[in-house]
């Protein structure tokens, strides 16, 4: 009961107690378990719909837009040509234009977001532990718990061989789950007043984190670490951090980069880790050119002039660049490009539009220079949105709910009143100890 009595610490004034409880909850096993974690943040959205009502829905205007996509969707659903997977497809977007409205009512404050982060990061900690000990043990699944519940599929070694996928199906997965927290972690290790005795485990968890991102040998992944640190650690630090930055960024362009001359390339080679250079550069990869991203891309942008209002449907690439490659990739490995062939070029620019004016908004209104937290949420976005650029991991279910998630929250920040956006008017609750909300 005391566990959680705690739950309810710093619920946001006007929200029910329980929903505030169950998102906690649903943030903490939502990398363990899609279901068990979705369940509990769908209850979390029903209860503040209950409360709020739906006729509030219609009092924001990005609501109203996606209300239209909503309708372009299910148009488009109606003339696919992959069947029912088209249909099935709807399930990454409709429920999810809910969440981002239902689930801002439990964002509208600093110390709720911070404190969600804080459940996001702590509920990164299994899949760290599992990773490392599959890379390094051995250990590889199915593991069953809570009564099957919770399914934890793991390969030895990781998946692909070699690179770090722990309790995710795949090393990218991995990488997009742990590019999103990653930011939020360095937040709460340097959030002020923390004492050392709170610092030295999260100085501890942010090793361990690194170290994974470091195994997913995701470019991606090691392009957002590095990237995470201007943008949480604010522009007080851009006059230091940015030269150094593009020192080391311009010692790996030179080092992997053709037409650089040889002395200088193996100069700025010295410098780079040999795994590091293998992989930028795909070294003792032999792969077909219908097999690279700039193919899949060609393929793509020619499939959506062909098909540019209604798109072909959800999950349709994979059958036709099968068809015109004679090689099965499942997507573009690009949002936009994957937006505008599977439901149009219409539904395409609006919905890249609404998550754009959200960002836009809360930055115009403080968000990149407030308070550590609530950079880091920005940067945790902004991050994720980055990767969808070059692959697509809001296919699987957690990070998409993590995405939209991410995203409520910015446009809570973008609405909330100046005075709310700084101190909140909480209720209930001491000032949080801890980032993983459970201090002693």
């Amino acid at each position: 009961m005391g566990f959680l009595w705690r739950l309810q610490d710093h619920c946001p004034v006007g929200v029910p107690r329980w929903g505030w409880m169950v998102v906690q909850l649903g943030l903490f096993f939502l990398a363990s378990s899609a279901l068990l974690g979705g369940v509990l943040l769908l209850a979390g959205l029903v209860v503040a719909t209950w409360r709020k009502g739906f006729a509030a829905y219609w009092s924001d205007g990005l609501n109203r837009v996606l209300v239209v996509v909503a309708g372009l969707l299910l148009a488009g659903a109606t003339q696919a040509v992959s069947g029912n997977l088209a249909w099935w497809g709807l399930f990454n977007w409709l429920p999810l234009f809910w969440g981002f409205w239902g689930w801002q009512v439990y964002l509208n404050t600093p110390e709720a977001r911070q404190r969600c982060s804080g459940w996001l990061v702590a509920g990164t900690v299994p899949v760290l532990v599992t990773g490392l000990g599959q890379m390094a043990l051995g250990w590889q699944g199915p593991w069953s718990m809570a009564g099957d519940l919770v399914i934890w599929h793991m390969d030895g070694g990781g998946n692909p061989a070699g690179r770090l996928s722990g309790l995710f199906d795949y090393a990218t997965i991995t990488a997009a789950w742990l590019a999103l927290t990653w930011p939020l972690l360095l937040a709460c290790l340097l959030r002020p007043h923390g004492s050392w005795r709170q610092r030295g485990p999260m100085l501890v968890l942010v090793v361990l984190h690194g170290l994974c991102l470091w195994l997913t040998a995701s470019r991606n992944a090691w392009a957002t670490a590095v990237l995470a640190l201007p943008l949480v650690l604010g522009p007080g630090t851009w006059a230091w951090l940015l030269p150094l930055l593009l020192l080391a960024l311009l010692s790996v362009a030179l080092a992997v980069l053709p037409g650089v001359p040889a002395g200088l390339q193996e100069l700025a080679r010295a410098a780079v880790p040999d795994s590091l250079w293998e992989r930028l550069t795909d070294q003792g990869v032999d792969r077909p050119v219908a097999t690279t991203r700039l193919s899949q891309w060609s393929a793509a942008s020619k499939l959506v002039l062909e098909r540019p209002w209604l798109g072909w449907g959800a999950a349709a690439f994979g059958t036709l660049y099968s068809l015109r490659s004679g090689f099965f990739h499942g997507h573009p490995h690009n949002l936009p490009l994957e937006l505008g062939l599977s439901f149009g070029v219409p539904v395409a620019l609006l919905l890249l539009a609404v998550p754009l004016w959200v960002v836009v908004t809360a930055m115009h209104r403080g968000m990149a220079t407030a308070p550590i937290a609530d950079r880091g949420w920005l940067a945790a976005f902004l991050l994720l949105a980055s990767i969808h650029a070059t692959d697509l991991p809001y296919y699987d279910a957690r990070i998409n709910m993590a995405g939209w998630f991410l995203l409520a929250g910015l446009r809570a920040y973008g609405l909330a009143t100046p005075q709310r956006r700084l101190t909140g008017a909480m209720s209930g609750g001491a000032q949080m100890e801890c980032c993983f909300s459970n201090s002693n």
